[in-house]
């Protein structure tokens, strides 16, 4: 029960922070912090879709072959998170004014925040989805950091963000990704250590 509720606070607050800083930092910029957020921004551009549906809509055919691939569990885990991220994304966008003025500071802060929030979700048994499901399946079949696989599979998505919308957008998220996905790997690769308790040794010095 404990490590359960461990596990699904992780996730939540995973969901949150990636939430935060692709509404925050990136989005507001244009900035895709993955192929998946690239293409929900696409549908925005070119629909006018809702960025937080526009994200469901993205991740609906990857979490159809991610079923069989990983099983029941994992989706479910990961359709919280879809959910709980697009919902953030939403809430901040609508209610939350947004200003275009610190690119920079903007990139690096939604850069960081997403890594962390990202690695928490693998690190729970879940993932962002988007192009992360197709990266984790690739990773896991050949041993791969999944960041480093991730990063290659979004420059595709990247190229064409920028090609429908501005070509500068495909450097800012090369950078975004360069950060995010190093940090991925480091979140997801870190062990809390335990602590050490007093032992008889101890109490003999």
């Amino acid at each position: 029960m404990y490590r359960t509720l461990s596990i699904y606070s992780f996730l939540i607050a995973g969901a949150i922070i990636q939430g935060l800083a692709m509404s925050l930092f990136l989005f507001p910029h244009s900035i895709p912090s993955g192929g998946g957020a690239g293409l929900a921004l696409l549908m925005n551009h070119l629909l006018g879709l809702p960025l937080g549906f526009a994200l469901w809509v993205a991740n609906a055919v990857f979490l159809l072959f991610a079923l069989q691939y990983f099983g029941f569990r994992w989706v479910f885990r990961t359709i919280l998170a879809v959910g709980i991220t697009s919902t953030t994304v939403s809430l901040v966008s609508n209610y939350v004014p947004l200003d275009r003025l610190h690119l920079i500071p903007d990139m690096a802060a939604g850069s960081i925040l997403f890594g962390i929030g990202v690695g928490m979700l693998i690190k729970a048994g879940a993932s962002s989805g988007g192009m992360v499901i197709p990266a984790l399946m690739i990773a896991n079949y050949r041993s791969l950091a999944p960041g480093k696989v991730m990063f290659w599979i979004n420059m595709f998505i990247f190229l064409l963000t920028s090609a429908v919308i501005n070509y500068k957008i495909v450097l800012y998220a090369v950078i975004c990704q360069f950060l995010s996905t190093n940090i991925i790997d480091f979140v997801n690769t870190f062990r809390i250590p335990r602590p050490r308790f007093l032992t008889a040794n101890w109490r003999k010095r």
